[in-house]
């Protein structure tokens, strides 16, 4: 007799893991639903970051297989009229606050039920107004790996709220991006599709007054090199080898980055 598949819950939160938020929603998740897996993406989202916790669920969320329930708190609006949300997204299901956090996952999916979270049946008895990760998002996640269903769960909605990202800009022989996200090697990974680097002879980089090389991997880079190339995350990346290059440019997040073809 076939076994039924083993639910499956990946966490993404800005909590740490010095403190016990983590491990509360664990305990309300295996409590409500004693034979889920647990996996967690990151809870080292820099505090308050939705932008870079939206980045780095959508570089995760395409490695999961399907009915995968994603429980995502970066929540700086817990307490407040900001919504809470669920949705089915092409394979996958989504809990977290309509605060920008779930839109680049939700934008790209190419059928999409949302619904707001209002029905209190699925959260804890009890409610604290600053800890809506263990109390509404943990217990939801969980009877949703649990498979009742998403319209259960709240009234519908049409429309989320989505992040002002910077654009691409297209200039004379040139495109023009901006340094999204700095990972924990010091990597900068920009706006601009891996695909612009695919023919690494036809283009060159620069980042404020550094030229920076295409290359194919980390390791052609010579050491202290700026190097560009494809991203496992879809985006180009800026690299020193073996060395942060956050730290030697000072970089931040919004760092303007060009592309010029040769």
């Amino acid at each position: 007799m076939a076994h039924a598949p083993v639910p499956l819950i990946a966490l993404l939160t800005d909590f740490g893991t010095a403190d016990w938020y983590v491990s509360c929603m664990k305990a309300v998740m295996l409590r409500l639903c004693p034979r889920v897996q647990l996996v967690d993406i990151t809870h080292e989202v820099p505090s308050h970051d939705i932008v870079a916790g939206a980045v780095t669920l959508a570089a995760a969320v395409n490695w999961f297989p399907p009915k995968t329930v994603f429980a995502c708190v970066v929540d700086p609006g817990v307490g407040t009229a900001r919504r809470l949300i669920a949705a089915h997204a092409d394979e996958h299901l989504f809990v977290g606050p309509d605060n920008g956090l779930l839109s680049l996952v939700l934008q790209r999916a190419n059928r999409l039920t949302l619904v707001r979270l209002t029905n209190s049946r699925y959260w804890l008895s009890q409610i604290s107004q600053t800890f809506h990760g263990r109390d509404i998002i943990a217990p939801v996640a969980a009877y949703l790996a649990r498979g009742v269903p998403l319209q259960r769960l709240g009234i519908p909605q049409h429309r989320y709220h989505t992040l002002k990202l910077p654009r691409l800009q297209r200039v004379r022989g040139a495109i023009r991006g901006r340094l999204l996200h700095i990972d924990t090697f010091g990597n900068l990974i920009t706006n601009l599709p891996a695909s612009l680097v695919m023919e690494p002879r036809t283009c060159r980089f620069r980042y404020k007054h550094a030229a920076a090389r295409v290359v194919s991997s980390y390791e052609e880079g010579r050491r202290g090199e700026l190097v560009a190339l494809g991203g496992s995350s879809g985006y180009v990346e800026l690299s020193v080898r073996e060395a942060s290059a956050a730290k030697r440019y000072r970089a931040k997040r919004g760092d303007r980055v060009e592309l010029r073809w040769l």
